[in-house]
Order: C-alpha cells, then structure tokens, then sequence
C-alpha cells in the first residue's frame, strides 16, 4: 500500500553563532516575540524546562490561538512540538548543527490528518514567511548576541 507524503514546508539558514548560542535561544520560547515578528504572545502553561510534554499556547498574527505540546527535545539539537485542530495536526520542528559559518538552523511546519493536504495550500504563503521571519530572526538575535560577547 502506498501511503501519501504529509505536506510539509521547511527552511534553512546558517548563523554565525555556535550551536549552544543558538539553540538557547531556540528553546527559550517565551522571548520568541522578541525577535520575531510572526509571534505575538508565547506563554508556558508548565514550569519547569522545555520538556516532552510540555505545552506552549501561542498567538500568531492572521492565526488563532494554539497550544503546542513538546513531543521530542534532543539537546543541544532538535525539539519538535505538536498543534492539534480539527481534522489536522500540525508539526513544528527547530533544529540546530553545527556549520563552517558556526550553526545551521532548520525549520519545518508538516499537516497530518484528513486536512491536511486543503489546510497546508491554504496557509502556505502565510507559513513561508512565518518560518522566513522565525529564521532571519533567530539568525539576528544569536549572531548579535555573538559579536557582544
């Protein structure tokens, strides 16, 4: 049986900065609207560090509000977080490996579920240039932390 790919949209970018600068900042969710402009609130609903299980309502322009739940966290490298709606589940995963620049940072959102395939064309434009400004933003924030020191 053959089985359909899951939609799924990705990018990646280098950034001057080493591995331990960058994901830091990657797993320190709460002060992602500090440096990028595709989140308005991130707030933990669990205390603690981020941890499998633990869950992040986030406010996104253009989008409603969501809660993501950690399903995997593999320091200093990969966390990958869970948005469940009606008829598709979407997957968040940050990842970070060292590169000749310093750091390589790849993002991607994938849809599970029956909508999968009509809810990924119909946010496509606005996921691309969310994952565009969660990059260019991490690459600003991690690279000026890195030339002060």
């Amino acid at each position: 049986m053959l089985r359909a790919t899951m939609p799924t949209l990705r990018t990646a970018i280098d950034v001057r900065a080493p591995v331990a600068r960058v994901w830091a900042a990657m797993i320190d969710v709460e002060r992602w609207p500090e440096w990028t402009a595709s989140m308005r609130r991130v707030e933990r609903l669990d205390a603690g560090p981020l941890a499998p299980g633990s869950r992040v309502r986030i406010t996104q322009p253009k989008l409603p509000a969501g809660v993501w739940t950690v399903t995997e966290l593999r320091a200093p490298n990969t966390f990958a977080w869970v948005l469940r709606r009606p008829g598709v589940v979407a997957t968040g995963t940050h990842s970070v490996w060292p590169a000749p620049a310093g750091s390589r940072v790849e993002l991607a959102l994938t849809f599970a579920g029956p909508l999968a395939r009509p809810v990924a064309w119909l946010a496509r434009r606005l996921t691309e240039r969310y994952l565009a400004l969660e990059s260019q933003g991490l690459k600003g924030r991690c690279e000026a932390a890195a030339a002060a020191g």
